[in-house]
């Protein structure tokens, strides 16, 4: 096969840099926010010297995941949920929010490994995690954000695909390695006193939802929730403290947070709604999708996970709205839910037929098994509707 002309590949690593700066937009990337945040504010008082060398070592360790998650995409055909499919890997994950969070809450430095302390990166050291976990939490949302890239990435050679995933690494670093080096962007933030104490001890508590959150596919169903309620109960108690002991600007952080806790845990630690009129999912198995297409009815497929931050936003929201339901009723379409949390090569395999690269993603289907619509990422209600009412039109 001839190669494909530079130029071609250039664009394709231009968007996958893009895709990467957007990554900061995302909700996957707000717990790791506490990690960057403590990083920068250490290094902004460096030398000019130090703060270069921590910049290049927080881009080298999102480089790091991006370009191992690169060569095992290359070799393993790997998709971007497979790391969180492992139970070891999201249980480590959970251990290190959480380590995190104490670390964060006492400002106290992270060890550092005798290999790293002996070649005399003590000091770099936290900054290199502080990118390696900023990579690792930021990639359940980036693979809607590459599309046509990740589809065209590997098809390609191991160097191209390196170079890729290598490039979503810098797109993600590039903001803070920009403060680290221009700390003087922050000089408008007013100077340090009670409230950054309140502002650091907050970013522990969202460390610590971060581990709460991921660990719905660690523990059993029935004690999920009530880590929820304890974390609020934390939270709130907190909140109450520094409400009685601070100045007005400790005061407002602290019912902000409170209020926002207060939101999360609710809206996490209570199933979606399931009143009458709602969306009624049916659980994915290969008989009742097998009957469905032998019937000739539309259906609808969603893909979704524990651990898809996205899924959980799309399912208490686009999902939960009246019109959703009633045109879904109107089509006389099946909605069936595929939960991909575990690794099942059955599940996966009809996630790639159906043309997904990444979660979240949903397909609409007409009784002729033609695909009318896929949707990745976030997307709104009216698509949604839009896509159902085509399958209506084209059975008649």
């Amino acid at each position: 096969m001839d190669p494909l002309p530079s130029l071609l590949i250039a664009g394709q690593i231009m968007m996958a840099v893009v895709a990467g700066l957007l990554l900061n937009l995302t909700p996957c990337v707000l717990p790791a926010i506490p990690i960057k945040v403590r990083t920068i504010l250490r290094e902004a008082g460096s030398q000019r010297s130090h703060r270069v060398l921590a910049a290049l070592a927080f881009t080298a360790g999102t480089l790091t995941f991006f370009l191992t998650l690169g060569g095992l995409t290359a070799l393993l055909q790997w998709n971007w949920g497979t790391l969180f499919q492992s139970t070891v890997f999201v249980g480590v994950l959970v251990a290190l929010m959480v380590g995190f969070a104490v670390v964060t809450w006492l400002d106290l430095p992270i060890p550092v490994p005798a290999f790293a302390a002996s070649a005399h990166g003590r000091r770099y050291f936290e900054a290199f995690v502080s990118g390696l976990l900023s990579a690792v939490l930021a990639a359940p949302c980036a693979g809607p954000f590459l599309g046509g890239v990740l589809a065209f990435a590997v098809t390609q050679p191991a160097s191209v695909i390196m170079g890729i995933f290598g490039s979503i690494g810098l797109g993600l670093s590039l903001p803070y390695a920009v403060l680290m080096l221009k700390p003087e962007w922050l000089s408008r933030l007013p100077k340090a006193g009670p409230w950054t104490l309140a502002i650091r001890e907050v970013l522990a508590l969202v460390l610590l939802a971060a581990a709460v959150f991921f660990s719905a596919s660690l523990v059993p169903q029935a004690v999920y929730p009530w880590l929820w309620w304890a974390w609020l109960a934390l939270v709130v108690g907190w909140g109450i403290r520094r409400f009685i002991q601070g100045n007005n600007a400790v005061r407002v952080i602290a019912a902000t947070a409170a209020g926002l806790a207060l939101a999360v845990a609710v809206v996490f630690a209570s199933p979606p709604g399931a009143s009458e009129g709602d969306l009624a999912w049916r659980t994915y198995s290969p008989e009742l999708l097998a009957e469905t297409r032998a019937r000739g009815t539309p259906h609808l497929l969603e893909f979704t996970a524990d651990w898809c931050i996205n899924c959980k936003v799309l399912e208490r929201t686009v999902y939960q709205e009246p019109a959703v339901a009633e045109a879904v009723r109107r089509a006389n379409m099946v909605p069936i839910q595929v939960d991909v949390t575990a690794s099942d090569p059955q599940k996966d395999a009809l996630l790639t037929a159906t043309g997904g690269l990444a979660l979240p993603f949903a397909a609409v289907i007409d009784g002729d098994g033609t695909v009318i619509a896929r949707f990745t990422g976030l997307f709104d209600t009216d698509s949604l509707v839009k896509a159902i009412n085509r399958t209506e039109n084209s059975q008649r």
